[in-house]
This record gives structure tokens, sequence and C-alpha cells, in this order.
């Protein structure tokens, strides 16, 4: 059975479980302790040198990086919607890695790092993270006010990708109101079979 490692209030763990339970995939859930620092510790860095979750195991398929897990997900157990999730034509597949980027990017560095201050006191850049977030925002609200999904005709991983920090986002301060074109795709996204919820959420 595929091992999931991870943080319970982690927006990039919570994109692998939503796409395990979309897909309808068993998984064993192996919470890591994060007070403890148990990521950094020897026997986890074993499986991501980078001290990071979530971390995947299926078999002798060790995967860091949610991104990453995301692309491997759908081609190993999408089987016939493979082509749904992670389109094969150059211009789709072009279009869904420009999204994985930007929530490797400005998701992390925008909304994120809100989160991380208000939530939890982190320090972050916190000028920078509002400006980011004010532009990324920006572009969601234009790009889902003309289409119903970020990359394809229907929903594909750069969704699932983006979808935890965008709908976490109120714990950053970020007034989801305004944005009533991101608030349908949430909704979308939170009215598909098999979609979970985390803390944090209001689905």
């Amino acid at each position: 059975m595929i091992q999931l490692y991870e943080f319970a209030l982690s927006g990039n763990c919570h994109k692998v479980r939503l796409m395990l339970s979309l897909l309808g995939i068993p998984y064993e859930s192996i919470a890591v302790n994060g007070a403890e620092r148990e990521h950094k510790s020897a026997a986890f860095l074993a499986k991501n040198p980078l001290g990071q979750v979530p971390v995947l195991v299926d078999g002798d398929v060790v995967l860091r990086d949610s991104q990453a897990i995301l692309v491997y997900l759908a081609r190993q157990y999408g089987a016939e919607q493979a082509d749904f999730w992670l389109p094969n034509d150059p211009v789709g597949q072009a279009q869904v890695q420009a999204w994985l980027a930007t929530a490797a990017n400005e998701v992390t560095r925008g909304p994120n790092a809100l989160r991380l201050f208000h939530k939890w006191g982190r320090n972050v850049a916190l000028a920078e993270a509002e400006t980011i977030s004010a532009q990324l925002f920006s572009v969601l609200e234009t790009t889902l006010a003309q289409q119903a999904w970020l990359a394809a005709p229907h929903i594909t991983i750069a969704d699932i990708a983006l979808y935890p920090y965008i709908a976490l986002s109120p714990e950053g301060k970020v007034d989801l109101a305004q944005y009533p074109a991101v608030r349908l795709w949430l909704a979308r996204i939170e009215g598909m079979s098999g979609y979970i919820s985390m803390p944090g959420i209001q689905a």
C-alpha cells in the first residue's frame, strides 16, 4: 500500500491526499512529528534529503515534492484518465507545467507565506508576500472568469496543485469575496466526488 508521510495542516500534503482520494487510491497516512523535527531525522532524510513533507512511498518508488507526486499519481494511477489529469499534447502539458511552477513559486511566496505569518507568526517578507498574493489572485480571477479550469477544459493536476493554499488563503487574511471567479472554481473542486477537506478550509 502507498504510504504518505505528511503534516496534517500542510497544504502541500493536502493536495496529495486530495489527489489520492479523487483517484480512489487507498493509502496509509504516516504523521510526521514536526514539533520534534522528525522530518530532519536521519530516518526521514533517507527518504527526502531536503527534510520536507510530503513524501510518498509506493513500493520501491520514493518521491518528494507535492507537484512531482501529483505527476506520478496521474500517470501511474490515472489509468484511462491519465491524459485527463495530465494532458499528453505539448500545449496541454506546458499549460499544466506552468501552473505547477506557479504553485511552487508564487503560491508558496504569496498566500502560503501570508498564512505562515498570520496563523503561526512566522517571520516572512510580509510586504513581498502581500504584493505577490495580490498579483496572483488578479491573474487567477482573470483566468477563471474566462474558463472553468486552469489548464484545460476540465480539471487537471494544475487545479489540484493550487487548490489548498488558495482555499486556505483566508487564514492569511486574504478576502476571497473580491474574487468571485476564484470562489466558483474552489466550489467546483469541492463539489467533486471524492473531495476531502482539511482544517482551515471553509468548504
